[in-house]
């Protein structure tokens, strides 16, 4: 690969170059011939220097106005190289179609940490890193140890290097890093270059595999032995008993609903997270999905005595940038949980607000509740769309508000009667709100219900200042 070419040293100051000399010869004649005429008597004393000074101020006054303007044709081709120094050098534009992220990084000393420069960054390098010029420090953008020092092989030891990256933030990736020298550049500065290759998918596809395998054969591993135990009972003592034979009959038919269930959720899990690293690009109204989810909950909230009351602007000014199933199995979810863990005569309140910020996205509604954000997006300058679903349930404890996302996980004394799930509702709410790059927060008062609110990223068109605020109240 060519280095890029030194820069061009400063054009220096220049005179006049064109051909003076027949404005010279000119000048010249005039003077002899004065210089003759007055020596042979021929003209008067005075009138020959008027005229010898005639003669040398004009010639003197074509010189300097040649000499300017010569200066300004200078001037204004110095831009113009200036630029041209300026350009990219020519494999920028194969680089930059390259879609892995490429640094060609530059140092000069080995113990000089803040001699690395990135000279030059492509497109996805600078996406990846979010910076916006192709130049800078090394550790402005890579702090990362291992690759550091793999970094420093390839430089000073001129030794290929390769080692795993993995970014922060909560829609982390996974990139195989690959570093090589390239040498010498003209200046003596040692060059190398750093490419990244994504491998976030094919961890994911091997994590997901692990987690599923793992959580299958402990979660099933309960209902399973129960089933067994009842067959076996069954086909013993109980064999003739038509009542025992029932009851055990219905258990097992609960068991095996349960693991369905089960199946069910860490399938739907598993699924999230294989595609959690990509971003969906459709456009949802929030308000219109979160209506079908109250409309099908409706017969069950009236069966079990508990109101249902929806806070919503209209529809159509709530739309997000989501997947519009998974937005619905979010407030599914939500909702199924409120109404759980409400009593007869119990309210559950769904507001949705357009147009908030990520910090008031994710405020408590009360001041005395225990509060807790569970995902935080990386970006938090965009407008959000908030979905708040509150109950007038049991509430939650302070310390075990940050376990609620786990897998598995349930408040001890709500594992069983009416209340029993698989303990991965939450969980799969939080895989699908971190694919939709938006938050979650909860909020809680031990003896008078919690709250969940979820904020997703909120279509450009229609920000705090086009929305329209009115809200409509709905009682199911």
């Amino acid at each position: 690969m060519p280095l890029p070419p030194p820069p061009s040293p400063p054009a220096p100051h220049r005179r006049h170059e064109g051909p003076l000399w027949p404005v010279l010869a000119t000048g010249a004649a005039g003077l002899t011939a004065i210089l003759v005429l007055t020596v042979l008597g021929l003209a008067d004393a005075g009138a020959a220097i008027a005229a010898l000074v005639v003669v040398a101020g004009a010639t003197a006054l074509v010189l300097i106005a040649a000499d300017r303007r010569a200066e300004a044709e200078a001037d204004g081709a110095e831009p113009a190289a200036a630029g041209a120094s300026a350009e990219a050098p020519p494999y920028a534009a194969l680089i930059n179609a390259l879609p892995d992220p490429i640094l060609v990084i530059s140092a000069s000393e080995p113990d000089d940490l803040t001699g690395r420069r990135y000279v030059f960054a492509n497109s996805a390098a600078r996406e990846l890193f979010r910076i916006d010029r192709s130049e800078g420090l090394l550790v402005s953008v890579l702090r990362d140890p291992q690759l550091l020092d793999a970094v420093d092989e390839a430089l000073f030891a001129a030794r290929d290097g390769e080692t795993i990256y993995e970014t922060g933030g909560v829609q982390s990736r996974v990139f195989r890093a690959l570093v090589r020298p390239m040498g010498l550049a003209l200046d003596g500065a040692h060059l190398a270059l750093l490419s990244f290759r994504d491998e976030t998918e094919l961890r994911q596809v091997e994590r997901t595999r692990a987690d599923f395998l793992a959580n299958a054969s402990h979660e099933l591993r309960t209902p399973l032995a129960s089933l067994t135990g009842f067959i076996e009972t069954l086909r013993g003592h109980a064999r003739a008993d038509e009542a025992v034979r029932e009851r055990f009959l219905s258990i097992m038919q609960i068991q095996a609903d349960r693991m369905n269930r089960l199946i069910d959720d860490l399938m739907s899990l598993s699924r999230i997270e294989l595609n959690e690293h990509i971003a969906p690009s459709d456009e949802v109204d929030l308000v219109g999905a979160v209506a079908d989810v109250v409309d099908a909950v409706g017969p069950l909230a009236r069966e079990r005595g508990v109101k249902l009351e929806v806070k919503a602007p209209p529809k159509g000014t709530a739309r997000v940038v989501g997947d519009r199933d998974q937005i619905v199995q979010v407030a599914q979810n939500l909702v199924d949980n409120a109404l759980k863990y409400s009593s007869l005569g119990g309210v559950i309140s769904v507001v949705i607000q357009a147009g908030l910020s990520a910090e008031a996205a994710a405020t408590g509604l009360r001041p005395d509740a225990a509060r807790l954000s569970l995902l935080t997006p990386d970006h938090t300058g965009e407008t959000y769309a908030v979905l708040r679903v509150s109950d007038q349930g049991p509430g939650i404890a302070r310390e075990h508000l940050p376990r609620l996302t786990e897998r598995f996980y349930r408040v001890e004394g709500q594992k069983s009667g009416e209340r029993s799930g698989t303990g991965l509702g939450l969980a799969i709410v939080k895989h699908i709100v971190n694919r939709h790059r938006g938050g979650l927060a909860v909020e809680s008062v031990l003896g008078e219900g919690a709250t969940f609110s979820v904020y997703l990223p909120q279509i450009a068109q229609h920000t705090a200042e086009t929305v329209d605020r009115r809200e409509t109240v709905i009682k199911v």
